[in-house]
């Protein structure tokens, strides 16, 4: 198990391979992406270290604008995925003749 300083750099990291899954916008990716910072996350909040140590509180602060950042992408990104089903399920009901008459 990594040391706190060790463990906030891989979540740092963590951040950034989400960032370019996202930009890639590759479903495989942002899924790979996703467990790597759920694991890098668990693994700091394990340490408790940071609710003490006035340095590691301050490099997690230093974090929270790129972390916010990934959030709020993949909250606008399940937004639009959410919003094409919609319109395809709403095209494909109302869209497509039937091939066979009864």
């Amino acid at each position: 198990m990594p040391s706190g300083i060790a463990s906030l750099e891989k979540l740092q990291a963590a951040f950034g391979e989400l960032r370019h899954a996202l930009d890639s916008q590759d479903a495989a990716q942002i899924n790979a992406a996703t467990a790597v910072v759920k694991a890098a996350t668990d693994d700091v909040r394990s340490h408790g270290a940071w609710k003490v140590d006035a340095d590691l509180r301050q490099k997690i602060e230093a974090l929270r604008p790129m972390i916010e950042s990934a959030r709020v992408r993949v909250n606008l990104a399940s937004d639009d995925a959410r919003q094409r089903i919609s319109r395809l399920a709403q095209n494909g009901a109302q869209g497509t003749p039937l091939t066979y008459g009864r």
